[in-house]
C-alpha cells in the first residue's frame, strides 16, 4: 500500500507549524510507521535545525540530479534522524531555492510514497507555485492557525478559495500554545471569522518554557517520556490528529 503525503501548512509565519510537524512525526514513529519529512520551506526551512541533524544532501541536490540524469535512489538524498524518521532537507544554500521547480513535486511524492508509510511536508505560508502544487498533490493538508486576527483573516480568504475550487481534503488546528497571552477571541469567534470548523485545538498548557533546549538537542517532544506524562491530554489530541490525517474513512464532508 502506498504511503500518505500530508502537508503541514499555514497562512502566516510564526504559528508553530514546524514544531507541530515534528510532533506528528514523533507520533507516527511511536506507532512504528516509517516517516519521511520533506522540508519545502525552501528559503528558510527549519526542520534540519529543529532536529539537530547535519545533512550532506538536500532537496535541490536531488532535483539537480534528476535534471541531469544522475538520480538513482531517494535514500541517497535523505538524512536519518532515527530508525523510523528520515529527512529530505531544504536547500543548504538559499540561493538554490529558486532553482527548485514545482514540476518535480509529484515525482518526489511518488518516490516517497513507495518507501514510507507517512510523508510529512513542511512548507512556507506564501501561496506561490510550489505551495499550490503541494496542496494539489497531497492526500491531506493540516492548516495551523493561532488566536491572531491577521492569521485568521488570511485563513478566511484561503477557505473561500477552497470552497470555490471544491477542495475538501484539509483540516485545521488552533495552536494556543504558540502565544499563550493571545486568548481574546473565543473558539466561537474564530469559527465565525474563518467560516469553517476548527478540527483540533492544542491548549496553552502545551507551552514548553525550555523548548529551545529540546531544539538544541534535536529532540521531538512527543518522543519524550516526561513531556508525554505531563502533557497527556494534548499529546492524545496530537495522536487523534495524526490518525485522522491518514485515515481513509475520515469524514470529508463539505466544510
Amino acid at each position: 500500500m502506498a504511503g500518505k503525503v500530508i502537508s503541514i501548512s499555514s497562512v502566516k509565519g510564526g504559528v508553530g507549524k514546524t514544531t507541530i510537524l515534528t510532533n506528528l512525526a514523533g507520533i507516527y514513529c511511536s506507532l512504528n510507521k516509517k516517516v519521511l519529512i520533506i522540508d519545502f520551506d525552501l528559503y528558510s526551512g527549519g526542520v534540519a535545525v529543529s532536529l539537530n541533524i547535519k545533512n550532506a544532501k538536500d532537496i535541490y541536490m536531488m532535483i539537480d540530479s534528476m535534471s541531469n540524469n544522475r538520480f538513482t535512489e531517494l535514500k541517497n538524498y535523505v538524512t536519518t534522524y532515527n530508525k523510523n524518521i528520515d529527512v529530505l532537507a531544504c536547500p543548504k544554500d538559499p540561493r538554490e531555492a529558486s532553482k527548485v521547480e514545482s514540476r518535480f513535486i509529484p515525482i518526489i511524492f511518488d518516490l516517497a510514497k513507495k518507501e514510507y508509510d507517512v510523508v510529512l511536508v513542511d512548507s512556507n505560508h506564501i501561496l506561490d507555485e510550489i505551495n499550490l502544487t503541494i496542496l494539489d498533490y497531497v492526500y491531506m493538508s493540516l492548516f495551523v492557525i493561532t488566536n491572531d486576527v491577521v492569521d485568521l483573516k488570511n485563513m478566511k480568504s484561503l477557505v473561500t478559495i477552497f470552497k470555490d475550487t471544491g477542495k475538501k481534503n484539509y483540516l485545521t488546528v488552533l495552536n494556543n500554545s504558540r502565544d499563550t497571552g493571545k486568548d481574546y477571541l473565543s473558539l466561537f469567534d474564530i469559527r465565525n471569522i474563518i467560516k469553517t470548523n476548527v478540527d483540533y485545538t492544542i491548549s496553552k498548557n502545551y507551552y514548553v518554557k525550555n523548548i529551545d533546549k529540546y531544539i538544541i538537542d534535536g529532540e521531538i517532544l512527543t518522543l519524550n517520556k516526561k513531556i508525554n506524562m505531563f502533557h497527556q491530554q494534548d499529546v492524545n489530541n496530537l495522536k487523534r490528529m495524526a490518525l485522522d490525517l491518514i485515515d481513509d474513512r475520515h469524514n470529508r464532508e463539505e466544510k
